[in-house]
């Protein structure tokens, strides 16, 4: 009786590693977040600032009447269309 208390604590052990060692790998293969060394981190912040420094002076240049100008006539067009 003991016996067979031992054998199925250890297939459970044995069912329960491979079950932790595919979730392992799993994870290796399809990790949730990227880890960047220093240079990398650097040149993303670069280029981000980079892009929003862009960003802004496009947004200073732009005319919302005007948008909205156009955005009237298309929708008047489409409008016609129909």
């Amino acid at each position: 009786m003991a016996s067979a208390i031992i054998y199925g604590i250890v297939i459970i052990l044995i069912l329960i590693n491979i079950v932790l060692l595919m979730l392992y790998y799993s994870a290796k293969s399809n990790p949730y977040y990227v880890v960047y060394d220093e240079e990398t981190k650097s040149a993303l912040k670069r280029r981000v600032s980079t892009l929003k420094e862009d960003l802004e002076s496009e947004l200073v240049d732009f005319d919302v009447e005007e948008w909205e100008r156009t955005l009237e006539e298309s929708i008047d067009e489409e409008v016609r269309n129909l």
